[in-house]
C-alpha cells in the first residue's frame, strides 16, 4: 500500500498549488490508512508535512504578485496562537475514551477523524456551490482587521485540534471578508498555512519519536507535487479545478464516516 501512499503525497501537494489548500484533508487519510500512523500523530506529521510544502509553494505565488502580506498578518497571527493553545492545552486535556454508546467506544483518535471527516463534507460542498467567476474581482468594502482577526482565532484552533492546515476553511474566509480574487486567495493561504503550520509542529508535544525518514519521504514528494499544482494552475480555470477537488473531498470524508462508524464495527 505504501506505493498508493506515495502517490497520495504528490496529490497533496498538487492540491496546494492548485488551490491553496486541501492538503491536510488529504495527509491524515494518507497517513493513517496508507502508512498505518497513529490518528493523533498523524495530525502532529500532518502540519509538518503541510507546513514545509506550503512554504515552497509560496514562492511562485509570491513573484506573481499573488500573496497579500497584510491580509496574510491579521488573519494568520491570530490564527497561529489559536493553533498553539489547541494543540499544547486543548488536545491533550480531551481524555482517550470520551464516551460509550452500548458497545460502541468513542476514543479521542476515532472523534478527531470524525470531526475531520464532517469538515470534509462541509467544505466540498462550499467548494463544489461556488459559482462565482475565478477570476472576479473584489467590488466590495474588505471586512474590518478585527472580524479577520476573530475568523483566525476560529480557523485556528478548529485546525490546531485535528491538525489540519486550514486551506478549505481560509480561502472562503480571504475571498468572502478579506475580499481577495480566488488566485490571490490561493497565494495568501498558502503563506498563512507555512507559518502556523510549522510552529504548530516544533511546539506539538505529539511530535516525540518522529519517524523523519517517512516524515521527510513524504514531504519531499509533496514538494515537487506542490511545484507541479503551480504550473497546472496556470492553464486551468480555478472555478473548475475547486469543483472537481470538492468532489473528490466529498468522497474521501463520506468513506471515512462510513469505514469509522459502520464497517469497522
Amino acid at each position: 500500500m505504501e506505493w498508493i501512499g506515495y502517490a497520495g503525497a504528490l496529490f497533496i501537494g498538487i492540491s496546494l498549488g492548485l488551490i491553496g489548500g486541501g492538503g491536510s484533508i488529504l495527509t491524515v487519510p494518507v497517513l493513517v490508512y496508507l502508512f498505518n500512523v497513529e490518528p493523533v500523530t498523524a495530525t502532529a506529521y500532518s502540519l509538518f508535512i503541510v507546513g514545509a510544502t506550503s512554504l515552497a509553494g509560496v514562492y511562485p505565488k509570491y513573484r506573481a504578485a499573488q500573496v497579500n502580506l497584510r491580509t496574510a498578518f491579521f488573519f494568520g497571527l491570530p490564527s497561529l496562537a489559536a493553533v498553539f493553545a489547541a494543540r499544547v492545552w486543548l488536545l491533550p486535556a480531551v481524555p482517550y475514551q470520551i464516551t460509550s454508546i452500548g458497545d460502541f467506544i468513542v476514543t479521542k483518535p476515532l472523534l478527531l477523524l470524525i470531526v475531520f471527516a464532517i469538515l470534509m463534507v462541509i467544505a466540498s460542498i462550499s467548494m463544489i456551490r461556488n459559482t462565482r467567476p475565478a477570476e472576479a474581482l473584489p467590488t466590495d468594502l474588505p471586512a474590518p482587521d478585527f472580524l479577520l482577526m476573530l475568523a483566525g482565532v476560529a480557523e485556528g484552533t478548529l485546525t490546531g485540534m485535528v491538525g489540519a492546515g486550514g486551506g478549505f476553511l481560509i480561502i472562503p474566509v480571504l475571498v468572502l471578508l478579506g475580499k481577495l480574487s480566488v488566485r490571490t486567495a490561493i497565494g495568501t493561504s498558502l503563506l498563512i498555512i507555512a507559518v502556523k503550520s510549522l510552529i504548530g509542529f516544533f511546539v506539538d508535544p505529539a511530535r516525540h519519536h518522529v519517524d523523519w525518514t517517512l516524515l521527510l519521504t513524504i514531504t519531499g514528494i509533496a514538494i515537487v507535487g506542490v511545484f507541479t499544482g503551480n504550473a497546472i494552475a496556470q492553464h486551468v480555470p480555478a472555478r473548475r479545478l475547486r469543483q472537481a477537488f470538492g468532489w473528490f473531498v466529498l468522497a474521501m470524508g463520506i468513506y471515512i464516516l462510513l469505514r469509522e462508524l459502520v464497517f469497522s464495527n
